[in-house]
């Protein structure tokens, strides 16, 4: 599966920072991407933003709820974090099979300090496998800065950090994060693995507070391939 110019793919709660800004990336590398979100007409009015700031890009994107999105080949959860599974649980029967991306952080503001949450099961990940358990899950993209996700005009400069208990979902994962570019996908191993690169997440808020910026992040010492 996954030719990943040519797939489609569905962005649950797509009308978010990090969902749109996901959305016009891969829409701009040339994939077919519905927003999905509760309300159609929130999704439409998302998609008519998008093509407005970017008017001479024919973007591919379609508006549609989250039943429409979770139809596409490859599936992306971009809701709040504390929303994810039960998102994914109300259209689990059109997931089964699919890869499934979830890309949410457990994160709480507490004063003027970030922190970390533990979600049931561990991760918003494993929550999310927990919701749809015929879905193959993958956590990935939890650490690209939203706005400049969202700039189609400058490249992100990261590493995206990729775990899953199914290789298909790892695979498919990489390729479509090959196509935003700047970005580096790598391969973390087990979805156990997602607590820690979520919780991580906490850190990277708390340095562009700290020093005004907003920051991503690289690994070093890595052949990846490329």
């Amino acid at each position: 599966m996954c030719q990943c110019g040519a797939v489609h793919v569905g962005v649950l709660g797509g009308t978010g920072p990090a969902g749109s800004g996901l959305a016009a990336r891969l829409a701009d590398a040339g994939v077919t991407v519905t927003i999905g979100s509760r309300s159609k007409e929130r999704a439409q009015a998302t998609c008519d933003a998008i093509h407005q700031r970017w008017p001479d890009r024919d973007l591919p994107l379609e508006a549609g709820d989250n039943a429409a999105a979770a139809g596409a080949d490859v599936v992306v959860v971009a809701t709040p974090w504390d929303a994810a599974a039960a998102t994914v649980a109300s259209v689990s029967h059109l997931l089964d099979g699919k890869v499934l991306i979830s890309m949410a952080n457990a994160l709480a503001k507490v004063g003027d300090e970030f922190e970390p949450l533990v979600p049931p099961r561990g991760s918003v990940a494993s929550h999310v496998q927990a919701a749809a358990p015929a879905a193959l899950v993958a956590a990935a993209l939890h650490h690209l800065p939203a706005k400049e996700l969202g700039n189609l005009a400058h490249r992100v400069e990261s590493d995206v950090l990729i775990c899953s208990d199914h290789t298909e979902a790892t695979r498919v994962t990489c390729e479509l994060v090959k196509l935003i570019p700047g970005c580096r996908p790598l391969d973390t191993g087990a979805l156990s693995i997602a607590t820690p690169i979520e919780a991580f997440a906490a850190v990277l808020l708390q340095l562009n507070v700290r020093y005004k910026t907003r920051t991503a992040i690289r690994m070093t010492g890595i052949d990846a391939g490329e």
